[in-house]
């Protein structure tokens, strides 16, 4: 028979380390709503991709610029992490070139005018490590008055061109756009001229001069191009409405009226629904020339 003292002391090692092992458990996580949810918009804008990461405070009930967030004070456009912007090719805002790279998006607030700032730190919490000498770019922009709030701290892009789009900050009454602008001609008409001087192979040919009839560039070249289309194609009447819109552009409104008059005469042969629809266009383009 153990003694008693014993028993005590072996019933004590024993249970011990259940209790430890309770004590030090770790509560389950908790998943709760952030108050500033994160966000990330992807937007492409001609040949650039931009990426905007940021955390989106709401009003609440609360007065934002002028109160919340002060005048003369720079903010972290955005709660929590400060604002990470990526453009994966050069751009150009307020007429200074950036560099592809990831930027921390950052604006010095002003009741009629704001600073938007681009800085090459783009890991940082809020504003509170924040340096003006990290400045990569630093652009006015005038304060628009919305006749509806904005709940929710928004970022877009919009406006969108193949060669710019406007970076538009909406919160409260208010909204910043900032224009930008991105290469693309000099990109694609390298590209071009490569592909067409190439000896052999399918040309992209109405890719091609739709580009340069887009961008007015030399539409001689766009109207030989669409000729070669439509050799290659020469029931295409979609391809013949094409030439009708360079010709136009090279202010030969003859010429187009009587390729468009071409486009709808075969056009009305095809049963599909794009006869019909290019049926239209070409009338379109023809009530332009009037």
């Amino acid at each position: 028979m153990q003694h008693p003292t014993l028993r005590s002391r072996l019933l004590a090692l024993l249970v011990g380390p259940v209790f430890a092992t309770g004590l030090f458990a770790q509560a389950p996580a908790l998943d709760i709503p952030q108050p500033s949810p994160t966000a990330t918009l992807k937007q492409r804008v001609g040949l650039t991709d931009i990426e905007i990461t940021y955390s989106r405070p709401g009003m609440k009930g609360r007065k934002i610029f002028g109160n919340l967030e002060p005048y003369g004070e720079t903010w972290r456009a955005g709660a929590n992490n400060a604002t990470k912007v990526v453009f994966s090719t050069p751009v150009k805002i307020g007429g200074t070139e950036l560099p592809a790279g990831t930027y921390g998006l950052f604006a010095l607030l002003g009741k009629d005018e704001w600073t938007v700032i681009l800085n090459k730190i783009s890991k940082q919490w809020g504003a509170y490590s924040y340096d003006q000498k990290d400045d990569v770019v630093r652009v006015k922009a005038k304060v628009m008055k919305l006749t509806e709030p904005v709940e929710t701290f928004t970022i877009d892009i919009n406006d969108i061109r193949d060669e710019s789009a406007t970076l538009n900050l909406s919160w409260e009454k208010t909204r910043i756009a900032v224009p930008f602008q991105v290469d693309v001609i000099g990109v694609v008409v390298p590209q071009i001229e490569a592909a067409m001087s190439a000896p052999g192979g399918k040309k992209p040919y109405v890719a091609a001069a739709m580009f340069y009839l887009d961008h007015n560039l030399d539409l001689k070249k766009a109207d030989a191009w669409m000729d070669a289309a439509i050799a290659e194609q020469p029931k295409g009447y979609y391809l013949i409405y094409r030439k009708a819109k360079v010709q136009a552009a090279m202010g030969d409104k003859a010429g187009a009226t009587a390729t468009a008059k071409q486009s709808i005469e075969m056009a009305k042969a095809d049963p599909s629904p794009a006869g019909p629809e290019y049926i239209r266009l070409n009338e379109m383009l023809l009530a332009s020339l009037k």
